[in-house]
């Protein structure tokens, strides 16, 4: 059964639209197919986690940036897949580590099948990705997945030992942001300037755009984490701040606001680890007072800029534009 594409399709001409849908069609079977197992428990926590959906925009990268470097092949499918099981997987650790009990919309797969097998599930899907690389003896692209996933794990470790110090910096949030997120991103645009053997330039431009696009997108989920709804997301609200993460809104907010009683308070709620003694109409009436909820959207708005110069080494073309627009629609994401 064909499930309903992302609605960022929408944005897309009608001639590139149809060329995207046909790829995530194929991508749909490619999970499928690789979900499938004999392992019983396997083949239904797989078809759990698969069938729940979600944006695809990983997936969605590659097929873009294979288009835009010329390449007219089907390994951008199977690459694809590949790194929506590297991205799925993080997902998976990240809700074990994080206790959450929702995941887009439904219960999360360790509140369903808890800790223990749930975190073998990922370590599984993390396996199965670099297997399903290993069978296009793609050296190059072997090696960017394999530097991806240590660096993402590097950044899971460091927000573990990083989790509700107020004193972080936001060169180190940033930090946070760009190995937790931003570099598998960049991974799938770089994949398709290698599948279509553009030049180096070309593969540094795409690179650097899904590097950009990556640092935007995590730093608007933060904003909609203190601005949006359960609905929106599909995970419960404010969810951040009663894990003890510390934002750049609040990096912003902590900052300005040394003396200010209410800020004090919240700031002495922080370092005690009472996340859930903040109200939270408080907390945003200080983080827009104090313009950290503005500051952190001219942040993202920053990086959606760099992503934009990054594609000037390509002519415009549909997925050029397309491109572009899925980056104007991930900063436009309302908050």
């Amino acid at each position: 059964m064909i499930k309903q594409l992302p609605q960022e399709l929408s944005i897309f001409t009608p001639a590139l639209q149809n060329h995207v849908e046909e790829k995530l069609q194929a991508l749909e079977v490619e999970i499928e197919k690789y979900m499938s197992s004999e392992i019983e428990i396997i083949a239904r926590m797989g078809r759990y986690i698969f069938q729940s959906g979600g944006k695809r925009i990983r997936p969605l990268l590659v097929i873009l940036s294979s288009r835009i470097a010329g390449y007219h092949g089907e390994q951008d499918v199977l690459f694809a897949a590949i790194m929506e099981f590297v991205h799925t997987a993080t997902l998976i650790h990240d809700d074990i580590i994080d206790e959450a009990t929702q995941r887009r919309g439904r219960a999360s797969l360790n509140s369903k099948w808890g800790n223990s097998i749930t975190v073998l599930m990922g370590d599984y899907l993390y396996t199965k990705a670099m297997s399903l690389a290993l069978t296009r003896e793609n050296m190059r692209i072997l090696r960017l997945i394999s530097d991806i996933t240590l660096r993402m794990l590097e950044g899971e470790m460091i927000s573990l030992e990083q989790n509700g110090d107020i004193n972080i910096s936001e060169l180190d949030h940033l930090n946070l942001i760009r190995r937790k997120t931003a570099y598998l991103f960049s991974g799938c645009t770089q994949i398709g300037a290698i599948l279509g053997k553009v030049s180096p330039q070309k593969e540094a431009g795409l690179q650097n755009f899904g590097l950009n696009l990556g640092m935007a997108f995590q730093l608007i989920d933060d904003l909609l984490d203190f601005t949006s709804t359960e609905m929106v997301l599909g995970k419960p609200v404010g969810h951040d701040l009663e894990e003890g993460k510390i934002t750049l809104p609040l990096i912003y907010l902590l900052q300005r606001s040394n003396g200010n009683e209410e800020v004090d308070a919240i700031r002495r709620s922080l370092v005690e680890k009472q996340y859930d003694a903040v109200p939270r109409e408080v907390l945003l009436h200080y983080l827009n007072q104090s313009y950290a909820l503005p500051d952190a959207e001219k942040k993202a708005k920053y990086y959606a800029g760099l992503a934009k110069n990054d594609l000037s080494v390509f002519d415009d073309s549909d997925a050029k534009s397309s491109m572009l627009d899925l980056l104007d629609f991930v900063i436009q994401r309302s908050w």
